[in-house]
């Protein structure tokens, strides 16, 4: 008598351990972003940038609203921090006029990433007000940071400044020497 091999009931599918995935779909969506724009972002191409899954979207994320809500979020949350660094770190009222222009120079669009994923973070946040609440932080950030050596009313208009000479600068063809820049800076804070 022959007795055939007993069946084996199909192992459970067993779920990879990722504890970084939603962060690292997080990091994937900014790079989709900056090489697409937000019309060019998708699920798809989000998944493939962070090597997981098309499923892992639906799982981790509602809606590609929450993932640019989540992605942009982050993206602000590092820019606002720099900027907090620069201005903790300036000693005094001198110190953070140059600080100014570091943040201007250096630090708000040090990429052409950066520059892409803030523009891309204004027009969505221009077009859809449920986005503004990511600016209107960022901003609020800002201006406390300004805060620690400014009146707040020159804080509105340096984080102005800021923004606006970014964008300028970012975008010429033509650059000014950090001399011009903290030129503007003292006179807009009365210190020229």
């Amino acid at each position: 008598m022959t007795y055939a091999p007993a069946l084996r009931a199909p192992s459970p599918r067993r779920r990879r351990h990722d504890p970084d995935r939603r962060d690292r779909i997080i990091d994937a969506c900014l790079e989709v972003i900056a090489e697409r724009g937000v019309a060019g972002t998708t699920h798809r191409r989000v998944a493939v940038a962070a090597d997981v899954p098309l499923g892992s979207m639906t799982y981790h994320f509602s809606g590609m609203d929450e993932l640019l809500r989540e992605a942009f979020g982050r993206f602000a949350q590092q820019a606002a921090a720099g900027f907090e660094r620069r201005m903790i770190e300036a000693p005094d009222r001198d110190a953070a006029l140059r600080a100014v222009v570091q943040i201007i120079d250096i630090d708000v669009f040090a990429t052409q990433r950066d520059l892409i994923i803030s523009h891309e973070l204004y027009t969505l946040a221009a077009r859809n007000p449920a986005f503004r609440t990511l600016t209107n932080d960022w901003m609020r950030r800002s201006r406390e940071a300004l805060g620690r050596h400014f009146d707040p009313r020159t804080c509105r208009i340096l984080d102005a400044f800021i923004e606006g000479m970014t964008i300028h600068r970012a975008l010429e063809t033509e650059t000014d020497d950090e001399i011009d820049v903290l030129d503007a800076v003292r006179r807009l804070t009365g210190q020229n």
